[in-house]
C-alpha cells in the first residue's frame, strides 16, 4: 500500500482495494493525501467507515486537473466498479449540459441527457457555476428564454437581455450570428465575450453602479471557470489512449490512459530499460499485440516508424489515427498524464534512493525481497517471500514454502529453512540475485537468515525490520538503527514488510483449512 505520507496533496481520486484486490471504494479528493489520511484516524465513530478501513489492503489514485474533474472521474469509477461501500445509485443522473436548440432561433438550456436535437456541451459539475454562465451567455447575446415565442416583446426585451426575435427586432441572420459566436465561446475561446464584459463592469464602477459591477464580476467569474474544462468526460464519438512517458538515463516510465467515448476509465502504468529511441515504437507494437486498439491514440512525439499507424489500423479493422499534440485539450490530457508518471513512479524511486542512502548500500535496491514465516504453536508452519521491483510489487517473484526440517516451534530454523532454498535455487539456475533481503523480524530472524546465506556462499545485503518499534537491524552494528517516521526508505520497508505478512498468513490460513478438513 502507498503510504499516506507520500501521496500528492493535488486533487484526484483514490481507489480502496482489498486482499483480492478487487476495488471496494471510491472517493475523490481536493487534496488525495489528507483525505485519505483521514480513513486512518485513531476514532473511526462510523461503523461502515470503520468495516471498511479494516478491509482496506492496498490503493490506488488517479491525479487530476481539478476538484471539478475528480468530481467527474468519481463518477465514472464508480460507474465502472461498483464499489460494495459507495452508495449504489443505479438510477443515478449524469450531470447536466448545455443545450444549443435546433430551432429556427435557437435557445440555450440546461439538460441532463441528450434526447433533444441540438449541440451539447459539457457536462457541468458546479451548477452554481453553470446557470450563471447559461445566464451571463442568454444576457450578453440577448437569447430568447421562452419556449414558444409570442408576438410582442416581454418585459426581458425592455430590459434589454432578450434581442425579441418574436417582434423582428433582430433578424435571423444576426440572430445565427449571435449563436455561432456562443458556440465559439464555449469551445474555449473566451478572451472576446471577458473582454467586453469586463469593459461594461468597469464602465458600471466608474458610474458608481456598483451593484451591476458586482453582477458582472460574478459573471466573468463563471465564464472564466470554463477554463476548467472537463478532460475526463468530453464529448467524443471515439475511443482513445494517451500515451506519455518520462525517461530517466535508461529507464522509462510510461502509462497509458484509456478514454472511452470522452470517459476516462483505466490506466495502465509501465517500467523498463531502453537504450535508444525507438523504445515508445517497439512498446506501441507490444501493447498492442494483447489489448484492445482504439480509434485514436495520443503520443508526445511522432512514432520513428511510419508503417506504426497501419499496424494498429490492421488489428483494428479500420483506420486508426496517431495523434501527436502540441497544444489544446490532448496536450492537457499528456500533461495530465506526465502528472502521474510524476507522483507514481518517481515517488517509488526517492523511496529506493532513500533506502539506499540510510542502508549505506552498494547500489540502488531496484528488486527487493523480503521473507517471514507463520505458525499456530508449532502447526501448520509456512514460510512466504514477496518481491518488490522498482517499488512496486512483482507477484511474478511471490513464493510459498512448506516447512519441512523443522519440528516444534523454532522460527529461526524455519526462516534458515526457506532462505536457503530460495537462494540455493537461484545460485544454482544461474539467475539475477536481488539487491536487498528484507526479513520480517529482529536480531534473532537476521542471523538465521545470514547463517543461510553464509552457508550457500551467496553475499547479499541484509536488513530486518522489527513490528513494534520499527527499528531495523543490520549485520555491520551491533545496535539497531531507527530511521526517521518519515523517511520514504523506512515506509518502502513497511510496505514491503506487511506484504509479506499478508502474504505469508493466507497461505497459512489456506494450509490450516486444508488441515481441518482432512481431520
Amino acid at each position: 500500500m502507498v503510504p499516506v505520507e507520500d501521496l500528492p496533496i493535488e486533487p484526484g481520486c483514490y481507489l480502496f482495494k482489498n486482499d483480492s484486490g478487487e476495488v471496494i471504494y471510491v472517493g475523490k479528493a481536493k487534496a488525495l493525501r489528507a483525505r485519505v489520511r483521514s480513513y486512518f484516524s485513531s476514532t473511526q465513530d462510523d461503523p461502515k467507515t470503520a468495516l471498511l478501513v479494516s478491509e482496506i489492503d492496498s490503493l490506488d489514485y488517479i491525479v487530476t486537473s481539478s476538484e471539478v474533474e475528480a468530481l467527474i472521474l468519481e463518477s465514472t469509477l464508480i460507474k465502472q466498479y461498483r464499489p460494495r461501500f459507495n452508495i449504489d445509485l443505479k438510477e443515478s443522473q449524469r450531470y447536466a449540459y448545455i443545450l444549443i436548440t435546433e430551432e429556427r432561433f435557437p435557445r440555450l438550456l440546461v439538460v441532463r441527457d441528450k434526447t433533444r436535437k441540438g449541440k451539447y456541451f459539457g457536462p457541468f459539475v458546479n451548477g452554481e457555476a453553470r446557470d450563471n454562465i447559461v445566464h451571463a451567455l442568454r444576457s450578453a447575446f440577448g437569447i430568447r428564454r421562452c419556449s414558444r415565442m409570442k408576438k410582442r416583446p416581454c418585459l426581458r426585451a425592455h430590459i434589454r437581455t432578450c434581442s425579441a426575435p418574436c417582434s423582428g427586432a433582430i433578424s435571423e441572420e444576426e440572430y445565427g450570428r449571435r449563436i455561432r459566436q456562443i458556440e465559439t465561446f464555449l469551445n474555449g475561446k473566451v478572451d472576446d465575450l471577458i473582454t467586453e464584459l469586463t469593459g461594461e463592469m468597469q464602465a458600471h464602477a466608474s458610474n458608481e453602479a456598483y451593484e451591476k459591477a458586482l453582477v458582472l464580476r460574478d459573471q466573468i467569474a463563471s465564464l472564466a471557470s470554463l477554463h476548467e474544462r472537463q478532460q475526463m468526460e468530453r464529448t467524443v464519438d471515439h475511443d482513445e489512449d494517451i500515451i506519455n512517458y518520462l525517461r530517466e538515463d535508461d529507464t522509462v516510465y510510461l502509462m497509458v490512459f484509456h478514454i472511452k467515448r470522452g470517459v476516462m476509465t483505466t490506466k495502465d502504468d509501465f517500467q523498463f530499460f531502453a537504450n535508444d529511441e525507438t523504445f515508445l515504437d517497439e512498446f506501441i507494437v507490444q501493447y498492442y499485440a494483447d489489448t484492445v486498439v482504439p480509434k485514436e491514440v495520443v503520443v508526445p512525439h511522432e512514432p520513428k516508424d511510419d508503417a506504426i499507424a497501419d499496424y494498429l489500423g490492421e488489428l483494428h479493422g479500420s483506420k486508426v489515427y496517431i495523434t501527436y499534440a502540441k497544444r489544446g485539450r490532448k496536450k492537457e490530457l499528456l500533461d495530465l498524464v506526465e502528472r502521474n508518471i510524476e507522483t507514481h513512479f518517481l515517488l517509488r524511486r526517492q523511496m529506493m534512493d532513500d533506502l539506499r542512502q540510510r542502508l549505506d548500500l552498494p547500489t540502488l535496491p531496484a528488486c527487493i525481497e523480503c521473507f517471514d514465516v507463520s505458525h499456530i504453536s508449532g502447526r501448520y508452519m509456512v514460510g512466504s517471500s514477496v518481491q518488490f521491483k522498482h517499488g512496486a510489487k512483482e507477484p511474478s517473484g511471490y513464493r510459498r514454502y512448506r516447512i519441512r526440517t523443522v519440528e516444534g516451534i523454532d522460527d529461526y530454523a524455519a526462516l534458515h529453512e526457506v532462505v536457503g532454498r530460495r537462494y540455493r535455487k537461484l545460485r544454482d539456475e544461474g539467475s539475477v540475485l536481488p539487491d536487498l533481503v528484507v526479513i520480517d523480524g529482529g536480531r534473532g530472524q537476521l542471523n538465521a537468515a545470514a547463517d543461510a546465506l553464509r552457508e550457500l556462499g551467496v553475499d547479499l545485503p541484509l536488513v530486518a525490520i522489527a513490528k513494534r518499534e520499527e527499528e531495523l537491524f543490520v549485520r555491520e552494528r551491533e545496535e539497531p538503527i531507527v530511521l526517521p517516521k518519515h523517511s520514504k526508505g523506512l515506509r518502502l520497508l513497511i510496505q514491503i514488510r506487511d506484504e509479506v505478512h499478508r502474504f505469508a498468513i493466507s497461505y497459512h490460513t489456506l494450509l490450516r483449512t486444508k488441515g481441518m478438513t482432512d481431520d
